[in-house]
């Protein structure tokens, strides 16, 4: 009995802590897996996984946080005719800002943001057999992109987050730690 009321007690106090709007000095980390990308698309694909990280820089004045962070990604793929086979290897390294809106006084425990990413698309590609060996680093570049997105915590600490944007996958979704 005492097993069960400890066990109620912790999933009532799990659900009771409010976590804090994001603002000046949060500190948020996203890590993920992505639905659906922009790069390439020739054979099978390899899961695209992201790790990105908000860190509070200003409050403005109004209900809302300007931060500032960094973004990496990365997915693959791998394509096998007739004992040819390419591979391509895509990491997004970046930093991003954003705007995170607070103004949800009756939903404290959401994090709506959206914001702007400079990165740079580390593009890797192999060819072999076919009478063909290839290696190359082509299509490798700087880009702009945007993203929007949101963050959803069970408790203080722990959370889901879905972002919908330019980086490794078009969607993606995950945990959110914020310290």
């Amino acid at each position: 009995m005492k097993k069960v009321t400890f066990i109620l007690l912790a999933i009532f106090m799990a659900t009771a802590v409010h976590a804090q709007p994001f603002q000046k000095r949060t500190t948020a980390a996203n890590v993920g897996i992505g639905l659906g990308t922009t790069l390439g698309g020739l054979g099978t694909a390899r899961p695209a996984v992201s790790v990105s990280l908000d860190h509070g820089f200003w409050d403005i004045g109004g209900p809302g946080a300007i931060s500032l962070g960094g973004y990496i990604g990365n997915t693959g793929y791998k394509y096998t005719d007739m004992g040819y086979t390419a591979k391509w290897n895509y990491v997004i390294v970046g930093v991003r800002g954003a705007y995170h809106y607070n103004g949800f006084t009756n939903l404290p425990d959401l994090d709506v943001y959206g914001g702007v990413m400079l990165g740079y698309n580390i593009v890797k590609y192999k060819a072999e057999g076919g009478g063909t060996d290839l290696a190359n680093n082509y299509g490798s570049g700087m880009g702009l992109s945007g993203f929007l997105g949101g963050r959803w915590f069970f408790g203080e600490n722990l959370g889901a987050y879905a972002e919908l944007g330019y980086g490794v996958s078009i969607l993606a979704v995950g945990l959110t730690f914020k310290f």
